[in-house]
């Protein structure tokens, strides 16, 4: 919906050993990076290359069938999860869950604003991380929107699309929603380096997952309203809007002109 693990052996390190662990740390970072963008290379391009029909949704009959699952999983328990939660739990627990989730994504935002060269969205998605973290109550309460600091709004599936790596296939994966492999690639990525793994306590940390997955469903309670009222064909109205929402965010507001999907 991400840090890298703390370095070992800290303390039987040679004097020089400090200095060489941090670079040693980024160097892995960097690389389990670039093996991530490479995956997403290749699937994409691989699926891309071998599929007729249309190339951006070469797997449309099982993802219809995926869709077909996940509307009475929706239905029946996120939705209704997420709405008791919009109704009953306090608004004041709601944004700080949400604060929380956003400080983690300003990280990554920061993180790919540098891979991108945005070193102005990268300034000033740091600036938020170490105001609201240091400030903010470990993120919970957002300060830097107060104080008027925009949010960058990069990941890791936009970073792959500035590298020039192809979108791949579209997916629609049951509780998860639309994705590409591209986008689907970084989203693990985000979720494996997330600085909430590193919380020991296990029944804490999914606690955190939890919340954090409800309040992303509950972000989307309007977008399914709508969903309901205006599409003839769910699938495709998703797919569409997201998709072109995608390329929105990788062109920065000013993607390329379109082909008519069908």
């Amino acid at each position: 919906m991400s840090a890298a693990g703390p370095s070992q052996g800290a303390n039987c390190a040679p004097s020089g050993g400090s200095a060489a662990a941090p670079a040693a740390s980024v160097g892995v970072v960097a690389t389990a990076l670039l093996r991530g963008a490479a995956l997403a290379a290749v699937l994409a391009l691989s699926a891309c290359a071998s599929t007729p029909g249309r190339p951006y949704d070469p797997f449309e009959a099982s993802n219809r069938v995926m869709y077909a699952i996940n509307e009475p999983l929706d239905k029946h328990i996120a939705k209704p999860i997420a709405q008791a939660w919009v109704d009953y739990v306090p608004t004041f627990v709601q944004k700080a869950v949400s604060n929380y989730v956003n400080n983690i994504d300003d990280l990554f935002s920061g993180v790919n604003g540098l891979l991108q060269g945005k070193l102005d969205k990268a300034g000033n998605d740091f600036g938020r991380v170490l105001i609201n973290t240091g400030f903010g109550l470990a993120g919970l309460i957002d300060i830097a929107s107060d104080a008027g600091i925009p949010r960058g709004g990069e990941d890791f599936g936009q970073t792959f699309g500035f590298w020039g790596i192809p979108q791949g296939p579209y997916l629609f994966i049951p509780l998860w929603g639309p994705t590409t492999v591209r986008d689907g690639t970084g989203t693990i990525l985000r979720f494996v380096w997330s600085p909430t793994t590193e919380i020991p306590d296990v029944a804490l940390r999914n606690v955190i997952y939890g919340l954090g997955a409800i309040d992303l469903r509950a972000q989307a309670l309007g977008a399914t309203s709508l969903l309901e009222q205006a599409s003839l064909d769910p699938y495709t109205f998703v797919r569409r809007a997201y998709l072109q929402r995608r390329q929105f965010e990788v062109y920065d507001g000013n993607p390329p002109p379109e082909k008519d999907e069908d």
